[in-house]
């Protein structure tokens, strides 16, 4: 590997590293959060499986998870 990459490589690594560590406190607020978002999801599912169709319950999932998660979806990614 040539310098320049591999500076650029520790460098990211360096910062990763930084950013995963997390106060005691922060972490708990992430343990909420994750609980929260799996309860929102777990709803949206239920929608799902009770016929409601795919709009009502993204609606029902975006209005749960309000300031709790980024994107329409909640934080999670779609394929479709």
């Amino acid at each position: 590997m040539k310098k320049p990459m591999l500076f650029l490589f520790v460098a990211a690594l360096l910062s990763t590293a930084a950013l995963a560590q997390h106060s005691a406190q922060e972490t708990q607020e992430d343990v909420k959060r994750h609980r929260a978002m799996a309860v929102a999801h777990e709803g949206a599912a239920k929608c799902l499986e009770a016929g409601k169709g795919e709009k009502v319950c993204m609606q029902e999932l975006a209005v749960a998870c309000k300031g709790l998660a980024l994107g329409k979806y909640c934080g999670m990614r779609h394929a479709h």
